[in-house]
């Protein structure tokens, strides 16, 4: 599937608008386009257990996370005190970062079509990880799956969650819509749904 777009707006908002929200509101069977559900916006997060120990992980997972969304992270900071972990309350322990409008659809385009490929013995992603109201959430095991990470200048690969938020109502109108834009969910044992752009 090729997809067309101009210089001014992400090619997967255009196809959004031209392609996936006719054919949802069709599938819907809603009265008005504007009624269709959207993705509102994409939350990565990385956490950090180990800055506890090393002093550059918060440094270095700051950096990363700017690479991989254009975006500086906010620092997460515990909000109670777990004597077993040693942890303080306000102590540093991940970095995350919410993406919207333009950058969100910039960063979705590459997940799907550049960095998800890449995932070593990919097969799919599951459909069980909607959390009941639409919402997705992929854990990411390696970083270095993202094509703005440089391999030879990280301390460490690092996992990170990645949330995507809709405006879906159930689980099942979340997966439509992240189905037509591409998301390579396992449809059966051994198939799954291709990536925008690629095909079998």
């Amino acid at each position: 599937m090729t997809i067309k777009s101009n210089t001014n707006t992400p090619r997967l908002l255009e196809f959004f608008r031209k392609d996936i929200a006719p054919e949802l509101k069709k599938d819907l069977n809603l009265s008005n386009i504007n009624s269709v559900p959207t993705i509102s916006k994409i939350v990565i997060n990385i956490g950090l257990g180990e800055a506890l120990t090393n002093s550059k992980a918060l440094e270095n997972s700051v950096k990363d996370v700017s690479l991989i969304t254009g975006q500086k992270p906010i620092t997460t900071k515990a909000k109670n005190s777990i004597a077993g972990f040693k942890i303080r309350e306000g102590m540093a322990i991940g970095v995350a970062t919410t993406l919207r409008s333009r950058r969100m659809y910039e960063f979705l385009d590459r997940l799907i079509n550049l960095s998800i490929p890449r995932i070593r013995d990919f097969r799919g992603l599951s459909t069980k990880s909607f959390d009941g109201n639409g919402n997705y959430t992929i854990g990411i095991k390696e970083h270095v799956i993202f094509p703005e990470i440089d391999y030879n200048s990280i301390d460490k690969i690092r996992s990170l969650q990645i949330i995507i938020v809709t405006t879906a109502k159930d689980n099942e109108t979340g997966l439509m819509l992240l189905s037509k834009f591409g998301f390579p969910f396992v449809k059966q044992e051994g198939e799954t749904i291709n990536p925008i752009g690629n095909e079998e």
